[in-house]
């Protein structure tokens, strides 16, 4: 497994080998010895989510506030536009977003570091998406970020075919500032 570093710290694209044969493949999309030489610590992680997609849809762009949650993001079937922005106050990339394919036919994934937001958009139909995170879920720290806020400039691919109601009425970020206040500066 190759793990790529991005211009956002700590924001980590890891590579599996798909290993292909006349049947399909087999892949390890996760490796806890790999990902501690990254500095990712595997045994961290306390929920495994998934959400499946209709094509277009958008989901995001969320980040959890106060002491925030890393997850590791990866698409098992289909594929989805992923997007990822730096949050956390005092970073040198704070704004910045970086972009990622997440295939199920590469079954790459991604691991975002606490204070960044992050969000999708499905290529396919079905898009299922898998979530690791290190955080229990508590609904009050949720903050959602204008998935089309100009100040952020993201190029998403297609038109939203559909997305939820908190997604569709999030504020952009020049009025979030209470919300982005409460997000923990650096890694965690």
């Amino acid at each position: 497994m190759e793990i790529r570093r991005t211009e956002i710290e700590g924001l980590l694209e890891l590579r599996p080998t798909p290993h292909r044969d006349h049947r399909g493949f087999f892949s390890r999309t996760f490796d806890t010895a790999t990902a501690a030489e990254a500095g990712i610590d595997g045994r961290a992680f306390l929920q495994d989510s998934l959400s499946r997609s209709a094509y277009g849809v958008v989901r995001g762009l969320h980040v959890r506030v106060g002491r925030g949650e890393n997850k590791l993001v990866r698409c098992s079937s289909g594929a989805v536009f992923d997007v990822v922005v730096d949050l956390r106050p005092g970073s040198p990339t704070h704004g910045r977003h970086v972009t990622f394919r997440l295939d199920g036919d590469e079954q790459n994934s991604i691991y975002v570091p606490a204070g960044c937001a992050h969000g999708f958009q499905a290529l396919t139909d079905p898009a299922d998406t898998s979530y690791r995170i290190d955080a229990e879920h508590d609904p009050t720290e949720d903050l959602t970020i204008a998935w089309d806020d100009p100040d952020l400039a993201i190029e998403w691919p297609l038109p939203a075919s559909a997305m939820s109601e908190a997604d569709r009425h999030a504020s952009p970020l020049a009025e979030c500032a209470e919300g982005l206040a409460r997000i923990a500066p650096g890694p965690r």
